[in-house]
């Protein structure tokens, strides 16, 4: 069925954003966790075994990289994922979130199949390059339909746990790991190919579940089209009162009035973000960079760190990484409900100074030399507890507190500023300072994440947004409405 778009500069009314706010958690609900977060887990999985081939292509047999090289590799990749969230957020908001599913998921998908035939640094870090570019433009799409789909007073654990699913992933990506680098299985110049072919491969499972996801609404009736809207948000509606056998209560929420445009200037957007929201966009700077600082340089380099200063054979390090994702997605799924219980700036605050406060404790263990890799872990598992929720409510930040009609450039812009000062130097940087050999020289690069991560608590402190349960539209009124 077609449907024909409001006639431009027309005033249209509705009620959309709070018949989905008002909605019980339902099976709908759980399919948007599971086609979006699905994506995540892919990345997690794709991520961590990188990591955990860094050992192995360090080999003489393999591609003999140098720990600068690898660590150059990891830039390469936050590189391009910088470039691909600023112009896939872009044309998010512009021609629609479910597009923009397909195209990112493919050129991802691309980069990770590709590398798996790299022969050199060069081709190796082009196809990290463009394996960057599909995740980031996966992150401005899939986070703001998350907010824009999710019932508000369920929307910040709903955010924190599908970006928690990358770690799960990351613990399949171990596992795997510890399979095809095997050198009894597989060849060790053959293994670390095997996996990111077998990734690619599983990935193109993931264009069949993203048709069951409707386009946003919200985004719908901002560009005028608003029988679309009402046709999703009913069909929906009608399937819960099916389901349930029950009525759906009125919306109680206002009506909201605005006069769609289907295109705002860069120009323009700017203006929104860094002179109407300044003190949101400074709050959203931080947190980006200081959480991106922290875990690139630890997550990219980690079993650098085992293979050099603990002694951990190469094809061992995946095992290590299995207890470190446990812990990463544990942190979202079980602090997720309290930062819509007890609130955002409480909860990002108290989450970025416990992971720094950690991290600068387990820095003067290791520099010491008073802990062994197994403790390593532990504490890593400890600090990244925390600071995995911290990371994931920096996206939720950047994606509920703009206007909806920007929100994927909103997300891309603050991505691209938080990876491109704190994420892309940083495994560069890390695998430098571990290539030195010198524990405390490492030191000083943990504590310099640490001050970071507490220079975001301060700011949270300052400048937090307090959006907890509260409608998109409240918390920050859609642009079209101030044409009217």
């Amino acid at each position: 069925m077609n449907f024909r778009p409001a006639e431009p500069g027309a005033v249209i009314s509705t009620q959309v954003p709070a018949r989905l706010d008002r909605l019980p958690w339902s099976a709908f609900h759980w399919r948007v966790v599971f086609a979006l977060g699905i994506t995540w887990l892919l990345d997690g999985l794709e991520v961590t075994f990188k990591g955990a081939v860094s050992g192995v292509l360090q080999l003489p047999t393999t591609l003999n990289f140098t720990s600068a090289q690898i660590g150059l590799l990891g830039s390469a990749y936050l590189a391009g994922a910088v470039l691909g969230a600023l112009v896939f957020g872009r044309l998010a908001d512009r021609y629609g979130r479910k597009k923009l599913f397909f195209v990112t998921l493919g050129v991802y998908l691309a980069g990770v199949g590709l590398s798996a035939f790299s022969w050199d640094l060069a081709s190796f870090a082009l196809f990290r390059f463009l394996t960057g570019c599909g995740i980031g433009g996966e992150y401005a799409a899939i986070n703001s339909a998350i907010d824009e789909l999710i019932p508000a007073r369920f929307r910040g654990r709903v955010a924190l746990l599908i970006n928690g699913t990358f770690w799960i992933g990351a613990a399949v990506g171990a596992g795997a790991a510890l399979v095809v680098l095997d050198p009894a299985l597989f060849a060790p110049d053959f293994g670390w190919r095997l996996g990111f072919g077998v990734g690619a491969a599983l990935g193109l499972i993931i264009l069949c579940f993203r048709n069951s996801i409707p386009e946003s609404p919200r985004w719908l009736f901002t560009h005028g089209r608003v029988d679309e809207a009402e046709r999703i948000v009913a069909s929906i509606e009608r399937q819960l009162e099916e389901k349930s056998g029950c009525r759906l209560a009125p919306p109680s929420g206002a009506v909201l009035t605005l006069r769609p445009r289907a295109y705002f200037g860069l120009g323009f957007a700017a203006h929104v973000l860094f002179k109407r929201y300044r003190a949101r966009s400074v709050l959203c700077v931080v947190l980006m960079m200081s959480q991106a600082f922290l875990y690139n340089s630890i997550f990219f380099t980690y079993a650098m760190v085992l293979t050099r200063f603990y002694a951990v054979p190469a094809p061992d390090t995946a095992l290590y990484l299995l207890p470190f994702a446990l812990g990463n997605f544990l942190g979202p799924l079980v602090l997720g409900p309290a930062f819509d219980i007890v609130g955002r700036r409480i909860m990002i605050a108290s989450t970025y100074a416990i992971a720094a406060l950690l991290l600068a404790v387990t820095g003067g263990l290791f520099v010491r030399e008073l802990i062994s890799a197994v403790g390593q872990t532990a504490l890593w598992c400890a600090i990244f507890f925390f600071a995995s929720a911290a990371a994931s409510s920096a996206y939720l930040t950047a994606s509920e507190v703009f206007p909806l009609e920007i929100r994927a450039l909103a997300i891309a812009i603050f991505f691209a500023i938080g990876t491109g000062t704190g994420g892309i130097v940083a495994p560069w940087l890390f695998g430098t300072l571990i290539g030195t050999g010198s524990r405390e020289v490492l030191f000083y690069g943990y504590l310099a994440a640490a001050a970071l991560m507490l220079i975001a608590v301060v700011v949270t402190l300052f400048l937090g947004v307090n959006a907890e349960c509260k409608p998109l539209e409240e918390v920050a009124p859609p642009l079209s409405a101030d044409t009217l």
